[in-house]
C-alpha cells in the first residue's frame, strides 16, 4: 500500500459490529484515508468486511454532530459544553427531586457495548440516579439469551458460545453469520470458519425460514415456519430421550433435573410438532439423530429464535441439546470463554441464583429481566398515568434510536416530545435524539481509544487487544469517557467536579472490594498502594489496567509477575492470544444448587404456552426481518458506500404468494400490522419460504428534523411500525418482532 509523505499508519479495533476485527488505517492528516484488515491481529487475522473497510467514511461522516445542542425557544442550538451540562443539571436534578428516582429513565442502545465509555459509565449512573426505569436495546434483540442462562446457570451473562474451530457438527437456527458477521458468539471471519468447518469434513445445518447466504453454503437447509423455533428444539429433546441418545458423559454430576426434563418434553413428539413447525417428523427425527451422532457438536441461536412469542424457551432449549449430548462446556462444543477483564474466578460452588421480577412496569406490570424493562413498554410508560407512581419524565439516551428500532415509533415520538427533559448522547441528529433538550456529541471512532469488554465475554478465542485512539481529540471536542463522567456528575449532583472523580470512585470501590475477597490476588493488601500502582494515561485507562491486573490472567498487582497489565498490553499492539476456549465448569455456575439447573420453575411454567402452539395454524402471512452486510441496525445508513446495491428496503415475497395476491417485482405494496402500515418496492424472490415476507430493520429514516442527509434520500420503512408492541415474550420481556401476522396488497388496492 503506497502512502503519501505526510500519511501514517495506526492500528484501531474495529467497532461496528461484533466481530472485532482489527483494522490498519491510513492516516493522512487527521483524516482516515483508507481501512485494511490488520494481518498481525491476533484474533481477526486480516479478515475485514465492508463495514470496516468503510471506517473512514463513517469516521468523517460530515452530518456528525461536532458541539453540543442545547433547545433554546424550542429549537437545537450549538452550544459550548459548559452550557450543555448546566442544562443538563438544571433539567434532571428538579425531576428526580420532585417525583422520585424511578421518573427519571435510562435509554441505552446497541452501540454502547461497541465503545469503552458505553462499558464503563451507564453503570455508574445507574448506580447514582438510582432508578428501574432502565429500557436497553437488549429486550429487542438478546435478552431470552440472558434469561435461559441466568436459570440455567445463575449468572445472566454466562453465556456458552460455539467453538466454531473444533467442532464437527454445527446447527444454526434464526442464525444468518455471513449477514450479521455473528452475535453473542464474537467470530472474526465467521464465513471463513463455516467454509473450514466444511472442508474439514464437518456438517452445518440452518433452520431459517429465509435461504440466507449462510443457509446456501449449509449440508442441511430446514426452512421452518417462523416463530416455532421453540418447538422444534423440544421435539429434538423428546427424540433424543426417547431413542436413548441422550449422553451427558462428563457433565452428569454437574447436572440436575434430568428426569424431569425428559417428562417436561414428553408431549412435544416430532409428530405433534411437525404441523406447527412444518418440517416433516422424519426430518425432525434426522435433526435430533445427526446432533447425537456427531463427534462433537454445537447448536448455536440468535437474533430469530429470540425476537418471537417463545424466545426463552427457544435459549433454554439450544443449551438443553447442548447438555443433552455431553457437548456444553467440552472443546469442539459450546464453551464458556473467559476474557481478561473478568474478575478473578470465584471457587466453583453455590451462588445466589438469578430472579426474575424483582419490580414491575407501572403500566402493564411487565416484569423486570436483569435489571431491565420492555423498551416495547417505554412509550406506555412516558404517556399513561397510572395510580402506579410517576410516569417517565425525563430521559437520559445513550447511543439509541428506540424510535426506529422498537415497535410502534409514532407513539414513542409522540412520547418523546411530552418529556420535561432529555439528554441524548449521539454524533447524529436522528429520529429519536431529535427530541433532546440537549445533544452531547461523541467524537468520531478513530478519535477514541478501543477495548471490548462485553465481546470478549463472547469470544470464539480467548484474547485481549487494546488500541489507543488513532487521532489526537480534534480541538473543541471532548472524549467519550470525559462526556459519560460528566453527565454521572451532573445526573447525581455532583454538577462542576472533577470528572476525574467518577473514576477515583469506582477504583476506590471495586480495590475495596477485592482486597476483602479471600480468592482475590490481591486479598489483605491496602487499596490504596495498589491504586498508587495502577497505570495509564486517563481515568479509564487506569481502570483498565485494574481490570487486567485483577483479571484470570493479570499480575495480581505483582502476587503474578508475569501476568497481564496495561503497560504489557500496549507492548503487543496486535494483542495477546490466550488461547482456545477451555471446559471451566462448575466454575462459572452461580445457581443456588452450584449445578445446572435444567428446568428452572420459570421455564417450567411457560411450557404450556408452549403446548398450546402445537395446536396453531396460522393460515396468513408472517413477517420476518432481515440483516444485511453492509450495516448494523439504524446506525450506518448515512453512509453512501454503506447503502445502495442489494442493501435495500424491499419486501421480500415468495413469486407464489405476489403471484396469488396480485404482486409485481419492483411495484409498491402495502403491509398492514397491528401497529400501522408501510409502503415499500416488492422484490419477488424464492430465497423466502412461501406464507413469508421480509423487511429489513433501521429503516425509516423520514421524519423531520434529522440530519442525516444521504439517509433521507432513500429512507425506507420503518417495519417496526408495523407492531403494536403489545406482543413479547413474556419472561424475558423481549418484543416479537418475527414471525408476527401481517396483510399484503398492491399499493392503492384496499386492505
Amino acid at each position: 500500500m503506497s502512502t503519501t509523505p505526510d500519511s501514517r499508519t495506526a492500528l484501531r479495533i474495529c467497532p461496528l459490529c461484533e466481530a472485532t476485527c482489527g483494522l490498519t488505517l491510513t492516516i493522512e492528516g487527521t483524516r482516515v484515508a483508507q481501512a485494511r484488515g490488520d494481518r498481525d491481529d491476533v484474533f481477526s487475522k486480516g479478515f475485514i468486511c465492508p463495514k470496516g473497510a468503510s471506517f473512514g467514511a463513517a469516521d468523517g461522516d460530515p452530518d456528525r454532530l461536532r458541539t453540543p445542542l442545547v433547545r433554546k425557544d424550542g429549537e437545537l442550538r450549538e452550544a459550548t459544553w459548559e452550557e450543555a451540562f448546566d442544562a443538563v443539571a438544571a433539567g434532571l436534578r428538579p425531576v428526580a427531586e420532585r417525583h422520585g428516582p424511578h421518573a427519571v429513565g435510562v435509554v441505552l442502545g446497541n452501540p454502547n457495548v461497541h465503545t469503552m465509555a458505553g462499558a464503563l459509565y451507564p453503570t455508574v449512573l445507574l448506580a447514582g440516579l438510582g432508578t428501574r426505569s432502565l429500557f436497553t436495546a437488549s429486550t429487542v434483540d438478546q435478552m431470552p439469551k440472558h434469561v435461559s442462562s441466568g436459570l440455567l446457570f445463575g449468572d445472566a451473562n454466562a453465556i456458552p458460545v460455539p467453538d466454531l474451530d473444533r467442532t464437527d457438527h454445527l446447527l444454526l437456527i434464526g442464525a444468518n453469520p455471513l449477514e450479521s458477521n455473528g452475535s453473542l458468539c464474537t467470530a472474526p471471519d465467521f464465513p471463513g470458519k463455516l467454509k473450514a468447518l466444511r472442508t474439514r469434513g464437518g456438517t452445518l445445518t440452518v433452520i431459517d425460514p429465509r435461504r440466507t447466504r449462510t443457509a446456501r453454503l449449509a449440508d442441511r437447509h430446514v426452512a421452518i415456519r417462523p416463530g416455532t423455533d421453540a418447538l422444534l428444539l423440544a421435539a429434538m429433546a423428546h427424540v433424543l430421550f426417547e431413542e436413548g441418545l441422550t449422553d451427558l458423559g462428563e457433565l452428569t454430576p454437574l447436572v440436575q433435573g434430568l428426569d424431569e426434563l425428559a417428562a417436561a418434553v414428553s408431549d412435544f413428539t416430532p409428530e405433534a410438532a411437525a404441523g406447527a413447525c412444518d418440517v416433516d417428523a422424519s426430518d425432525i427425527r434426522a435433526l435430533a439423530r445427526e446432533l447425537a451422532a456427531a463427534p462433537t457438536a454445537a447448536v448455536y441461536g440468535r437474533i430469530g429464535s429470540c425476537t418471537v412469542p417463545h424466545g426463552t424457551l427457544a435459549s433454554w432449549l439450544v443449551d438443553v441439546l447442548n447438555i443433552l449430548t455431553g457437548n456444553l462446556d467440552r472443546p469442539g462444543g459450546a464453551l464458556f470463554p473467559q476474557a481478561a477483564t473478568d474478575r478473578t474466578p470465584r471457587p466453583a460452588g453455590p451462588g445466589h441464583g438469578f430472579r426474575l421480577g424483582r419490580w414491575h412496569s407501572r403500566v402493564s406490570r411487565h416484569p423486570e429481566a436483569k435489571g431491565e424493562l420492555p423498551i416495547a413498554a417505554l412509550a406506555e410508560e412516558i404517556d399513561t398515568a397510572t395510580e402506579e407512581g410517576e410516569p417517565v419524565r425525563a430521559l437520559v439516551v445513550v447511543a439509541a434510536n428506540p424510535v426506529l428500532s422498537t415497535p410502534d415509533g409514532d407513539r414513542l415520538d409522540k412520547a418523546l416530545g411530552s418529556l420535561d427533559f432529555m439528554v441524548s448522547v449521539d454524533p447524529y441528529l436522528n429520529e429519536t435524539s431529535r427530541h433532546a433538550h440537549v445533544v452531547l456529541p461523541p467524537p468520531p471512532p478513530s478519535q477514541s481509544p478501543h477495548h471490548d469488554f462485553a465481546f470478549n465475554t463472547l469470544a470464539v478465542r480467548n484474547q485481549v487487544r487494546y488500541t489507543p485512539a488513532a487521532v489526537p481529540l480534534e480541538p473543541g471536542r471532548m472524549a467519550e469517557t470525559e462526556i459519560l463522567a460528566r453527565l454521572v456528575l451532573a445526573a447525581t449532583g455532583m454538577h462542576g467536579a472533577d470528572p476525574s472523580a467518577v473514576d477515583t470512585l469506582v477504583i476506590d470501590q471495586t480495590l475495596g472490594k477485592a482486597v476483602k475477597e479471600a480468592h482475590s490476588p490481591v486479598h489483605g493488601r491496602d487499596p490504596r498502594e495498589l491504586a498508587g500502582r495502577l497505570t495509564g494515561a486517563s481515568g479509564p485507562e487506569r481502570r483498565l489496567d485494574m481490570m487486567l491486573r485483577l483479571g484470570p490472567y493479570g499480575d495480581g498487582f505483582g502476587a503474578r509477575p508475569d501476568g497481564l497489565t496495561l503497560a504489557g498490553l500496549l507492548d503487543r499492539p496486535h494483542g495477546i492470544d490466550l488461547g482456545p476456549l477451555r471446559p471451566r465448569l462448575p466454575q462459572p455456575l452461580k445457581t443456588r444448587s452450584g449445578l445446572v439447573e435444567l428446568l428452572p420453575p420459570p421455564l417450567a411454567d411457560d411450557l404450556p404456552r408452549l403446548r398450546d402452539a402445537l395446536r396453531r395454524r396460522p393460515d396468513g402471512l408472517v413477517l420476518v426481518g432481515r440483516r444485511h452486510l453492509r450495516s448494523n441496525n439504524s446506525w450506518m445508513h448515512n453512509i453512501p458506500a454503506l447503502t445502495g446495491g442489494t442493501n435495500r428496503c424491499t419486501l421480500h415475497i415468495h413469486p407464489d404468494d405476489a403471484r396469488r395476491l396480485g404482486v409485481v417485482d419492483g411495484a409498491p405494496v402495502r403491509v398492514k400490522g397491528a401497529g400501522g402500515e408501510v409502503v415499500a418496492p416488492a422484490e419477488v424472490t424464492d430465497t423466502v419460504r412461501r406464507g413469508v415476507v421480509s423487511l429489513p430493520h433501521g429503516w425509516g429514516h423520514d421524519r423531520p428534523g434529522t440530519r442525516l442527509g444521504h439517509a433521507a434520500v432513500e429512507p425506507g420503512v420503518n417495519v417496526n411500525q408495523l407492531l403494536d408492541g403489545s406482543l413479547l415474550d413474556p419472561l424475558s420481556g423481549t418484543a416479537v418482532l418475527n414471525g408476527v401476522p401481517i396483510e399484503v396488497a398492491p399499493a392503492g388496492t384496499t386492505l
